[in-house]
């Protein structure tokens, strides 16, 4: 027995089992049993709860690892909202109910740099992934490299099988560059295989207005079919305000000084000079002359004036 009361061979046999998780509870649930509080089918309940808690959290935990997210607090729960008031805060909060993905729909934020485009993806990305969906976050850069490897190797089809599973496939800074004929062509392979389908959501992020993406296209049939595909399977979200990122410049964020920090930084020399400066300033300032000192030198003056 452990000092918990826990048979000491109890641990080893829930290991092997795979049934770990309630290692971590199981001393809390045996003396919730001791004190009556549970019966001995509520405590074999309860410790299958605890082991279901771990494994769902572990799954979380490995699908937003296997998402690659650029940051891994950038979530609904951290994002700045009173920062830009413009921001369509009631349609961003609609689309993280996630109903978008049941029915085969998209997103495309786009809008001015660093107004959160790509930490509101990311957020619904995580919200997916807490709902039990597979996520793969990429830029556009990376996606079209990764592509074009395929053929290199020729295991451009299973590449583009692979990406089509994914539950979510974020795809930021969207049409930042012209695309290449090769570029367009692995593009239109890619999105033909998962835009429309129920069960499956692109969402692209963009500085650019969809408007300015047609002249991006070498080929302006290719451009179109991808395009017309996209624009009108999607939710359009225009994102406006004020750039994030200056608030974090460096040297953005230093406390004020304050006087008694002042006073802390100033030379011995300076201090007794400051001291000297305002014993002179309560003399000038201070309370007037008393009638007696008046009187006294007044009696001084006549006496000086005798004498003459």
């Amino acid at each position: 027995m452990t000092a918990a009361g826990t048979p000491g061979g109890l641990a080893p046999a829930l290991k092997a089992l795979g049934l770990s998780g309630m290692l971590g509870t199981i001393d809390a649930r045996l003396a919730e049993a001791r004190a009556g509080t549970l019966g001995h089918a509520e405590f074999l309940q309860v410790l299958c709860e605890d082991e279901l808690a771990r494994r769902d959290a572990a799954k979380v935990t490995r699908r937003i690892r296997a998402a690659r997210f650029p940051a891994p607090d950038a979530t609904l729960e951290s994002f700045d909202w009173g920062y830009n008031p413009k921001l369509p805060a009631a349609a961003i909060r609609d689309l993280a109910r996630l109903e978008f993905i049941t029915a085969g729909e998209g997103i495309l934020a786009y809008g001015p740099v660093g107004v959160g485009k790509s930490h509101l993806a990311a957020a619904l990305g995580h919200q997916a992934c807490r709902r039990g969906h597979d996520v793969a976050f990429t830029t556009c850069s990376r996606l079209l490299a990764h592509l074009a490897g395929g053929h290199a190797d020729r295991s451009f089809e299973a590449r583009v099988r692979k990406l089509a599973k994914a539950t979510v496939l974020i795809c930021d800074d969207f049409a930042m560059r012209e695309f290449t004929a090769a570029q367009a062509d692995d593009l239109y392979e890619l999105l033909t295989e998962r835009i429309g389908r129920p069960g499956r959501s692109l969402i692209l992020t963009s500085n650019r207005s969809p408007s300015d993406w047609y002249p991006l296209f070498p080929n302006a049939v290719v451009g179109e079919s991808i395009l017309d595909r996209v624009l009108n399977t999607s939710h359009h979200l225009l994102l406006e305000g004020k750039s994030y990122r200056p608030r974090r410049r460096p040297g953005q964020h230093k406390p004020a000084m304050t006087t008694r920090r002042r006073l802390r930084r100033r030379s011995p020399l300076k201090e007794a000079a400051a001291r000297q400066a305002g014993g002179r300033a309560a003399q000038g300032y201070g309370a007037g002359p008393s009638s007696q000192s008046v009187t006294a030198a007044a009696g001084q003056r006549a006496q000086a004036e005798s004498a003459r």
